[in-house]
């Protein structure tokens, strides 16, 4: 593998800020120099200079939906690992409603398989579990497999779980974290009636969140949390939308000790329930995107740490999908690759700062999944990387735009930053628009 010399970078990681020079070697970080400090580099080693541009550890995507197997119309591996590196991502973890569904481990290992000739960025992919399959799950190796998932409502794919026998069980023996999907489905059943009793067939897309709602949202991560209390399990609630969920969680506690976690996604941030006005369906995401006063209370909760990780919930579908009748439409969306840009956004308007943003899209995600030697630039750690030119301001159209769904959410948006270079495991990627698909990423490891 090539060596490079990244000089004159701000270098963004563990709460500061510092102008450093990084040596690259082979798949990892060797040296972090002073920019007073003139190395001799090895032979053939490329310099580049990053000059005005911040060097971030790379962001490691908690929660996303590749589509691959069985759903490769709407996107697969390929395709969503290079609009992921494009924005900067270097690792994400995959979610097990694919088809057919990671219900045993042999199917999980088949996914590792594809993703071994195909990512380009670092991969993991959860367990699924369903009403049946309790002592398969189990099985699940902690070091080398992100997470076990289990959908408490019912959401793309039709995995959720109610068997309480069930739940008791992996939540009592799970051997490693458990990652849930919270809405409560009775709730949502009884708000679907009373829309189709306003609506008849034409529920309009902006009832999304009034039938998945607050109290469906509050109410099944109450149970979670309640039962992982009961059995000392290792939690962590995906894509929290409501206000009142953020009081369920603690900022008293160090990270590492915490046995309950959150996640919280960009799109409830960025977007409001006045979007389904503009937007329909492509905003229609389990769970549903809820009030500003929601959005802003989430963002608190990033900020006073009861929320630990930003992620993205990427869950593409085909256009013409969205553009179905709010029944039939799908929920989800694509994001990967606009995450990064879309909160430094924010950041440039006075919410969050960059420092904040790596901690809970880098190092939080390494500290809470335990990851091996990622989400940090230290020395000895694999060169995950991602340059952002804060200075270079862009719009997003359909000829930029590299899911294989061909749109996105953020679709004429302009941003004023831009990511430029992406490394993964000292293997520069993504360059300035362009790709080098030569290395493929690797299976993240865990230290459990």
């Amino acid at each position: 593998m090539k060596s490079y010399f990244l000089k004159n970078a701000l270098v963004v990681n563990e709460n500061s800020r510092q102008h450093l020079n990084i040596l690259v070697l082979d798949e990892f970080i060797s040296k972090i120099y002073q920019p007073d400090m003139n190395p001799v580099l090895p032979e053939g080693c490329v310099e580049i200079d990053l000059t005005g541009k911040f060097l971030l550890p790379g962001i490691i995507d908690d929660q996303v939906h590749f589509r691959e197997p069985g759903l490769t119309l709407k996107a697969d591996l390929e395709t969503e690992s290079r609009a992921a590196v494009a924005g900067g991502v270097t690792a994400f973890m995959d979610m097990p409603n694919t088809i057919p569904n990671a219900l045993t481990q042999e199917i999980l290992e088949d996914k590792y398989l594809i993703a071994a000739t195909k990512s380009l960025a670092n991969y993991s992919f959860y367990m699924g579990v369903s009403n049946f399959n309790a002592e398969e799950a189990l099985k699940t190796n902690p070091t080398t497999i992100c997470g076990i998932k289990i959908f408490l409502g019912a959401s793309t794919g039709n995995m959720r779980v109610d068997n309480i026998d069930t739940l008791n069980q992996v939540f009592a023996q799970a051997p490693t974290l458990v990652a849930v999907h919270c809405e409560d489905e009775p709730t949502i059943e009884i708000n679907l009636k009373k829309a189709r009793e306003q609506y008849g067939d034409e529920i309009p897309t902006s009832a999304h969140p009034d039938i998945r709602s607050h109290e469906a949202c509050y109410k099944s991560s109450h149970f979670a949390i309640e039962l992982a209390r009961k059995h000392g399990t290792r939690l962590h609630v995906l894509h929290l939308s409501t206000a009142q969920e953020t009081e369920l969680f603690t900022n008293k506690i160090p990270l590492e000790q915490k046995k309950i976690t959150a996640e919280v996604c960009v799109h409830h941030l960025w977007f409001d329930r006045s979007e389904y006005d503009r937007q329909g369906a492509l905003v229609k995401w389990n769970p549903a995107i809820k009030n500003r006063e929601d959005a802003d209370a989430l963002m608190v909760a990033l900020l006073d740490d009861r929320m630990d990780v930003v992620a993205t919930d990427h869950s593409p579908h085909q256009w013409t999908e969205k553009q179905e009748t709010y029944s039939k439409a799908p929920s989800g969306a694509p994001f990967v690759q606009h995450s990064l840009v879309t909160m430094f956004e924010i950041s440039l308007n006075g919410k969050i700062s960059l420092e904040k943003i790596v901690e809970k899209m880098c190092h939080n995600p390494a500290i809470l999944f335990q990851i091996d030697r990622r989400g940090y630039i230290r020395e000895g750690y694999y060169a995950d990387l991602a340059v952002l030119d804060p200075q270079n301001s862009w719009k997003v159209t359909n000829k930029n735009i590299l899911y294989k769904c061909g749109w996105s959410p953020v679709e004429g948006q302009q941003y004023r930053s831009k990511v430029t270079h992406t490394f993964v495991n000292g293997h520069l990627v993504y360059c300035e628009g362009k790709f080098d698909e030569t290395v493929k990423g690797q299976r993240l490891m865990f230290n459990r």
